[in-house]
């Protein structure tokens, strides 16, 4: 028989907030994240807004000294680690640490010391002069091992890469070594922190971020008409899992249980979703079947949302197929359109903003939702452009990353 998993502590570092309760809030009450970029000038690209953290100091947190030695990434892992165990409150020097573990997810990892590396080698007339930190703040994994380090957790210990999905499947895994009995506590979840020349120039050769320079806080819009692509953002989040009776013997908070996860591949396309959602059917199905529950039950769905002209229609197109008439009575809700999108990160803050609905009897919006696209059926309720109070008793969120990777999370509420 499985072990029950359920969740004990959050952190978030968001474009809306460097804590839970300010992105929370904020979300709520409709704000874009989105803003002129920077972290660079981007004057002469065809971009030049993105969603990134606001006020943010990371030597508020982190020793310089330290600081040196990382990427933007794992500085944002550790933030939102910490906040997360704090919030769970377990005190770590009574519980057994081999049965700690991590696993994190970023999809891109160290863009930012890439960049800046091979930068400073055509600098200096293509010397090989490279810091001894290079590869070791660029890799995907060095968060997973940061945080391992930190906290002597000494149980599983790896990283998720799945592009876009990448921290929905770091949840998913810590799912499955709890519910297997390999841990009882794991922290997850993910970061990324892209805002850089490769990052926005790289996604702007694909034609997928939004260009709307006049006007960036309206420029993440899913489902609406004159939607041109996603907003980039940056940041983390995190999530601590506990072994059902782990959590109830040291008396710990419990926001929800997880009761079901899905994976899917769509096995089409490196970029584009399959055309009839095929990848999203199945993963929604998997994981609502894991959770032995109806269509009915489903109060909320976090979608993939990320404002692009094929994924929007795709996913809506699946959910009306897997739900039939029960589509109408779903709350659905685009969180993108206020946190833009934090790629390898996205999971891991929509998960909590799921989380969050469940304890809070609250959806949030899909802003900037002004001229539904007519491929869309009007009888959707897409949370548009305010919140809508509701009990929520199950809140699916979806993630989908380049390469056809699908994964999907109900957290629901414990009983």
């Amino acid at each position: 028989m499985l072990n029950r998993v359920v969740v004990t502590g959050l952190g978030a570092l968001t474009p809306l907030g460097l804590n839970v309760q300010d992105f929370w809030e904020n979300i709520i009450n409709g704000k874009s994240g989105a803003a002129n970029i920077t972290h660079f000038n981007a004057e002469k690209f065809k971009t030049q807004f993105a969603c990134e953290l606001k006020d943010f100091k990371p030597e508020i947190f982190i020793e310089k000294k330290e600081l040196r030695k990382l990427d933007l990434f794992s500085a944002y892992a550790l933030i939102a680690v910490e906040q997360a165990i704090k919030d769970s409150n377990v005190n770590l020097e009574k519980v057994n640490l081999d049965n700690c573990g991590v696993i994190w997810g970023s999809g891109i990892g160290g863009l930012n010391t890439m960049v800046q590396e091979i930068g400073q080698f055509y600098t200096n007339g293509q010397i090989p002069r490279f810091s001894p930190f290079f590869i070791p703040k660029m890799i995907s994994d060095i968060a997973a091992g940061l945080i391992s380090i930190k906290y002597s957790f000494k149980g599983p210990n790896f990283a998720t890469v799945s592009a876009c999905a990448s921290a929905t499947h770091s949840i998913i895994d810590s799912f499955n070594y709890i519910a297997l009995g390999h841990a009882s506590l794991i922290v997850c979840g993910g970061s990324e922190a892209s805002i850089n020349e490769a990052g926005v120039g790289g996604f702007n050769a694909l034609r997928a971020l939004s260009t709307r320079n006049d006007n960036p806080e309206k420029a993440s819009r899913p489902f609406d008409i004159d939607r041109d692509g996603f907003v980039l953002g940056e940041g983390a989040g995190a999530l601590i899992l506990e072994d059902y009776n782990h959590a109830k013997k040291r008396g710990a908070k419990i926001y929800c249980e997880i009761t079901g996860i899905g994976v899917s591949a769509d096995a089409y396309h490196l970029t584009a979703p399959h055309p009839e959602g095929l990848g999203a059917y199945k993963v929604m199905k998997k994981t609502i079947h894991q959770a032995r529950k109806g269509y009915d039950e489903i109060d909320y769905i976090n979608v993939h949302g990320t404002s692009t002209q094929l994924g929007d229609v795709t996913e809506i197109h699946a959910i009306k197929q897997l739900f039939g008439q029960s589509a109408y009575n779903v709350n659905i809700s685009s969180t993108k359109s206020m946190t833009g999108h934090l790629l390898g990160a996205a999971g891991a803050i929509e998960s909590i903003a799921s989380i969050l609905s469940i304890q809070h009897g609250c959806i949030p919006p899909t802003i900037n939702l002004e001229n539904l696209d007519p491929k869309l059926d009007p009888k959707i309720n897409y949370t548009a452009n305010k919140y809508q109070t509701r009990d929520v008793r199950n809140a699916l969120c979806n993630t989908f990353g380049f390469g056809g990777h699908n994964a999907s999370v109900l957290f629901s509420r414990l009983n």
